[in-house]
């Protein structure tokens, strides 16, 4: 991934704060699941269920579950990894 495509994604990351609250639990967590998240940050399942499609589209998370119809559980994939990485350095 070159650095501009990760600036790219970074900046799309936190143009949406349901996006951002997503990746920042995922630091926390080595895998999530839409329901426990919405319950940690106070958001409904379905924004944050959004959210994990939004980011699994852009290669940023990796269903785990994907067999499952619900409760499915999403990991960070290597992009996400840079993400976060960039992200930490980056003052918000």
């Amino acid at each position: 991934m070159t650095e501009s495509s990760i600036d790219e994604l970074l900046n799309w990351v936190i143009s949406v704060d349901r996006r951002l609250i997503l990746m920042e639990s995922m630091k926390k967590h080595a895998f999530v699941r839409a329901s426990d998240i919405a319950h940690e940050v106070s958001r409904s399942t379905q924004n944050i269920s959004h959210a994990l499609k939004e980011l699994e589209s852009k290669g940023l998370i990796h269903c785990l579950t994907p067999e499952k119809t619900t409760w499915k559980k999403y990991t960070l994939t290597e992009a996400g990894k840079q993400i976060l990485d960039k992200l930490d350095g980056k003052s918000l």
